[in-house]
Parts: C-alpha cells; sequence; structure tokens
C-alpha cells in the first residue's frame, strides 16, 4: 500500500512538471514500462531512482524530498505478517498489507464472526476447518498471527460489521467457546471505533445477494476504495471507482436493513 500511495505521489509530480514516461525512463536508466510500474506501486523502489526522479521532477528542497525518501525506505521494508509468510498465500498477504494501510473497513459475513472481532479459542475452530491437518504448532502461529492483527483496531482502525444472525447462532468450539466470542462482541463494541450489526433472519432476502465482502478505505485522499472478496483458494480486489460504489451503496443497504447496534446488543444479550 505504501509502494501504491509513493507511486502515485510520484505520478503527480511527473505529470505537474510535463515529463513523459519515457524521459522519466531515462533518467534513471530505465524503460517507460518500469515507470508505469513505479507509479502504480507493482515492483520495489530503489533510493537512488527515487532521489533521481524527484531531482527530474524539480523537487529538491530537503523538505519536500525527505519525506517521500523515507516513504520509500518504509514501502520497502517487510511487514510486521513476514514472518508468518510460510503461513500465507500471496493473495491473502495483499489483504494484509491493505488491512494495516486502510483507515475504515466495512464488512459483511454470513457464516463466521469477522477475523478482526474473533477471540482466539473461536479463531482456532475456524481455523481449524480450513485446516484440520496442522501441527498444533501451526495452529498456534495462524491464531497468534489473526490476534496481531487485531490491533490496527487499537491503532486508529473503525470497523463496521455486518454479520448475520447465522454466524453468530452456529456453534463453533462448543458453547463456552461461542459465549466468550459474544461476551467479546458485546465489549467491544462498546469501543467508540467498532460497529456491530445484527441481520435477522426475519429480514428474509437482503442486498448481500452476492456472500460476505469487506470495503476498505485509506486515508490518503488520492488512494481508491478497495473491495475485498475471499474464495476458497483465491480473492478477488476491485478498485475501480465505479465498482467500489456499487459495494458502497449495497453496504448501506445492509446498514438498513440489519438491526441497529443498540437493538443488535440487545440480541446478543438474549443469546448468551
Amino acid at each position: 500500500m505504501l509502494r501504491i500511495l509513493l507511486g502515485t505521489q510520484l505520478r503527480s509530480l511527473r505529470t505537474a512538471s510535463g515529463i513523459s514516461r519515457e524521459d522519466a525512463g531515462y533518467a534513471i536508466r530505465a524503460s517507460h514500462a518500469k515507470i508505469s510500474r513505479l507509479e502504480l506501486g507493482q515492483v520495489s523502489f530503489k533510493h537512488r531512482d527515487v532521489a533521481d526522479l524527484l531531482t527530474l521532477y524539480g523537487v529538491v528542497e530537503p523538505g519536500d524530498r525527505e519525506p517521500l525518501l523515507e516513504l520509500a525506505k518504509q514501502a520497502n521494508a517487510p511487514g510486521w505478517w513476514h514472518k508468518y509468510a510460510d503461513l500465507l498465500p500471496s493473495w491473502f498477504e495483499v489483504y494484509i498489507g491493505l488491512e494495516g494501510a486502510a483507515s475504515i473497513i466495512r464488512t459483511y459475513e454470513n457464516q463466521f464472526v469477522p477475523g478482526l472481532l474473533q477471540v482466539p479459542a473461536y479463531a482456532r475452530a475456524v481455523i481449524t476447518l480450513a485446516h484440520d491437518d496442522a501441527s498444533p504448532a501451526e495452529l498456534d502461529r495462524r491464531v497468534a498471527l489473526r490476534t496481531t492483527r487485531q490491533e490496527r483496531l487499537r491503532s486508529g482502525l473503525t470497523l463496521w460489521a455486518v454479520i448475520d444472525e447465522a454466524a453468530v447462532r452456529r456453534t463453533l468450539g462448543g458453547p463456552e467457546v461461542m459465549r466468550a466470542q459474544i461476551e467479546h462482541l458485546l465489549a467491544i463494541t462498546a469501543e467508540p471505533n467498532v460497529t456491530v450489526q445484527i441481520m435477522p433472519f426475519d429480514r428474509g432476502g437482503h442486498a448481500a445477494a452476492g456472500g460476505p465482502f469487506s470495503l476498505l478505505r485509506f486515508p490518503e485522499r488520492e488512494l481508491p476504495d478497495v473491495v475485498y472478496m475471499e474464495q476458497l483458494t483465491s480473492a478477488l480486489y476491485l478498485d475501480k471507482p465505479a465498482e467500489a460504489e456499487q459495494y458502497l451503496k449495497v453496504m448501506n443497504r445492509l446498514s438498513v436493513q440489519a438491526d441497529s447496534p443498540e437493538a443488535s446488543r440487545r440480541f446478543l444479550e438474549s443469546l448468551i
């Protein structure tokens, strides 16, 4: 995500300077195709290349250059999840990077409590469904990865989740685990940055006919919203504004159709 942000800023500087991709590529001894990949955040950045491009674009004041050079350094650093790389498929590693950069995540789930809201015992039960042959040590690491992701809720992330009633009625890990999970939902929704709404069975059909999805928004206005839909062995990422807008409309309709946050808390209390 940091690469995308830096690439977006470099593209803005290049176009404002009236410099073509070919000329920019020549300045760093590369092709125009590499400039395109850099501006899309598809490849890592060399410090020298960023410095040369900034000079070419007329960004010569240290106060203007240093933040961008520091951003290039951060963009190349491995994320905290690097130590779990052996457990992560590449398509999900992308999502963790997006999740770490997002300021707001709105999500709809119809089978499980969202990963950012799972207690360890519930997370272990969910993970075991897909990794029933994993060793206890591997399961421990997978649970640790999931719970570490939840630290974003303590560092500025706003989460708004609409959860189908089926997800909180389906008993995973046994009654005690589900009780602890629901108690956690009640506790965490007392925080101002976490909202949970339950979509009850008695609403019948609703807007999310296509299944679960998440909508991620970032603090940088240059970055588009991203829609994430997980599948069994892959994931779909949509970042075209028209596509994201459609999913935003669906999410807004879900929020109207579901129980209010207050009514959802009363429902969760009744489940306990």
